[in-house]
């Protein structure tokens, strides 16, 4: 399954939502969360993920009102 790494506000999470997320099952648009990075004070936060594709990943932030300020597919040593 591809990965994509894409970047939005922090603002609105937590430390706490971000362990819920990511332990969260695959959802209806196929994201499975892999690593979820952020620092608060840059207001930065970086979602590692599986997904079909970029749109998969586009849907699943902007159902919840998320807004990416860009995603790109990557490859990972791991």
């Amino acid at each position: 399954m591809p990965k994509f790494l894409d970047v939005h506000s922090f603002k609105g999470f937590d430390e706490e939502t971000l362990k819920k997320l990511q332990s969260a099952p695959v959802d209806e648009f196929g994201i499975k969360h892999l690593n979820l990075m952020f620092n608060q004070e840059e207001d930065r936060f970086y979602c590692l993920t599986e997904a079909p594709n970029k749109k998969a990943v586009y849907d699943h932030h902007n159902k919840h009102g998320v807004k990416c300020e860009w995603i790109t597919e990557v490859k990972t040593t791991a």
